[in-house]
């Protein structure tokens, strides 16, 4: 299998204006008053769920450039996708602990992005772009969650 072609300035850059939907949504749910925020707060989880969700995306992808141990890689691949139904139940009684948990979900992408730079799957610089937006993405979601309490 051929190296992955590293990640370029337009995928960084879209990788960024990425975390903008979710930035708005904080903002917000930081600048109105508690019970007034249930549309922010639907955009934070439905916003992260989709995220998640092509994360699991590229996984699969990469997954489907393997000859060995890609069976394993796409079982994860489908994690990403199933979490925000797994966690929906709990978000829409207490919204906090839903976005909250979201959140650490995104972050702990990062170790599956390492992991694919490791064995070759993503390209050299490819935390070089995951880590900010998992941490930013994560984070930002973690807050709006933080904020509803």
């Amino acid at each position: 299998m051929s190296s992955p072609t590293p990640v370029g300035r337009t995928a960084f850059l879209l990788g960024y204006a990425g975390l903008l939907p979710q930035a708005a949504a904080v903002l917000l749910i930081a600048v109105h008053p508690p019970g007034a925020y249930s549309l922010p707060l639907a955009v934070a989880y439905i916003y992260a769920s989709l995220i998640l969700s092509f994360l699991g995306g590229i996984w699969w992808g990469c997954a489907m450039r393997r000859t060995e141990g890609q069976g394993g890689l796409a079982a994860l691949a489908v994690l990403p996708s199933l979490a925000p139904l797994a966690v929906l139940p709990l978000a829409t009684r207490a919204w906090s602990w839903g976005l909250m948990l979201l959140g650490t979900a995104i972050l702990a992408t990062l170790l599956v992005d390492r992991h694919l730079v490791r064995t070759g799957d993503a390209p050299s610089n490819w935390l070089r772009l995951r880590a900010p937006l998992s941490l930013g993405l994560g984070g930002l979601t973690i807050l709006a969650g933080l904020l509803t309490r």
